[in-house]
């Protein structure tokens, strides 16, 4: 949602990764924002302006002198309407220029004239990128500019060898740029602590009991909560979801772990919001060898696992949190949720029936305050979902 209506301004340099901005670019229109792209002559020799024109819907800037109005001057007219400037890939080149202010090209004049927040996405051989006098360029930018850096990532280059210095994802740098954009968000300053993920509890060395959760609607929390400025710490079990740029990520995998993981990290926090899926019970014992296929029925024995919101009811901080639970109910769900609501002493309860949102990417639900306010929300994806329940929190909050 923070990307809607946004202007990016998007650099590319003369690097193979040139063509991964492609897909930035595209991802950055899908999600609403408008973007301008600024080519240098090396860029070109990868990727060609037209490319980018294509999936923009905008002239592309590849001259010093480009007019983009009648009226304006090419590099000051994008350097005042920039939300944000990334360059992606970043050359060891280009971070010198723009760690020297030199500004020969319109990419490094745009920079320079621009006051809108800088995002670099370094890519480049690993030697190059651990040379004393990049990373004193990287040092320069982030001291002296506030520059932020997503990258470079450890993996194939294109000289074959293996090491840091690959551009991170085009995922990875959208991501990147909601966390940037978001920085001066209304919950600036304020600490919040997410779950997420279903935990697992052990049954021998390679079997646990679980459930179907996929952790989307965590993950999109933190996100919706670190897109408005808050520091979130996400505390999450095994899920196949990549972590989110700018999140402090805590993994874990059963109750017991997660429990400690969330009393330690809400000390220092406003907000905690438990969407993970918590196992109920855990087998009393616990294998140490593979249990052997023998027998025609098995008897396991459950007990119940530690109430992560009751314990965290038990710090001196509890009072001051703003407390989000959900209620998974196949039955009853209002009277449930409401009961759940009082039980646990939460200011906000997200009820939905699980069989139809577990490892779904929608999800239909009802919030619930302390308040006795109630809010049936209609069939939504979980990031909609996650932006309504921080809506709440905001206004709670704020």
């Amino acid at each position: 949602m923070i990307l809607q209506g946004k202007n990016v301004v998007l650099g590319v340099t003369g690097g193979i990764a040139a063509y991964k901005a492609v897909e930035v670019a595209s991802r950055l229109v899908k999600a609403g924002a408008a973007v301008d792209v600024i080519m240098t002559a090396n860029a070109q020799q990868f990727v060609t302006p037209l490319t980018f024109q294509a999936i923009t819907h905008r002239p592309v800037v590849t001259e010093m002198f480009a007019l983009l109005a009648e009226t304006e001057i090419g590099h000051v007219s994008l350097a005042r309407r920039a939300d944000v400037l990334v360059i992606a890939p970043a050359t060891a080149n280009c971070l010198a220029k723009l760690a020297g202010g030199i500004a020969d090209d319109m990419l490094t004049t745009t920079v320079l004239a621009t006051e809108a927040p800088l995002l670099l996405a370094p890519a480049m051989d690993s030697h190059m990128w651990t040379n004393p006098l990049t990373q004193a360029n990287v040092a320069r930018l982030r001291e002296l500019r506030d520059a932020t850096l997503i990258g470079p990532a450890h993996g194939r280059l294109a000289s074959g060898t293996v090491g840091v210095g690959r551009m991170s994802e085009p995922w990875e740098i959208v991501d990147a740029i909601r966390w940037v954009l978001g920085r001066q968000g209304p919950l600036k300053g304020k600490r919040a602590v997410v779950t997420a993920g279903g935990t697992r509890e052990p049954l021998d060395p390679i079997r646990y009991l679980g459930n179907r959760s996929s952790g989307r609607m965590g993950y999109a929390l933190a996100r919706a909560l670190r897109d408005r400025g808050a520091q979130v710490t996400l505390i999450s079990a095994p899920t196949s979801l990549l972590q989110p740029v700018g999140v402090e990520f805590i993994a874990v995998e059963t109750a017991r772990q997660m429990c400690g993981a969330v009393l330690e990290a809400v000390k220092n926090a406003e907000m905690l919001v438990m969407a993970a899926a918590v196992a109920d019970y855990r087998p009393a014992k616990v294998a140490k060898q593979k249990i052997k296929k023998g027998a025609e029925k098995v008897t396991l024995e459950l007990v119940r696992t530690v109430d992560i919101l009751q314990e965290v009811g038990q710090l001196p901080e509890a009072e001051r949190l703003i407390k989000v639970g959900f209620a998974a109910e196949t039955e009853d769900l209002i009277p449930r949720a409401q009961a759940k609501l009082k039980a646990k002493r939460l200011d906000l309860i997200v009820a939905n029936d699980p069989r139809e949102a577990m490892g779904s990417e929608r999800s239909q639900v009802v919030l619930l305050d302390s308040q006795e306010w109630v809010e049936e929300l209609p069939e939504l994806p979980k990031e909609e979902v996650a932006e309504r329940i921080v809506d709440w929190v905001e206004g709670r909050i704020t």
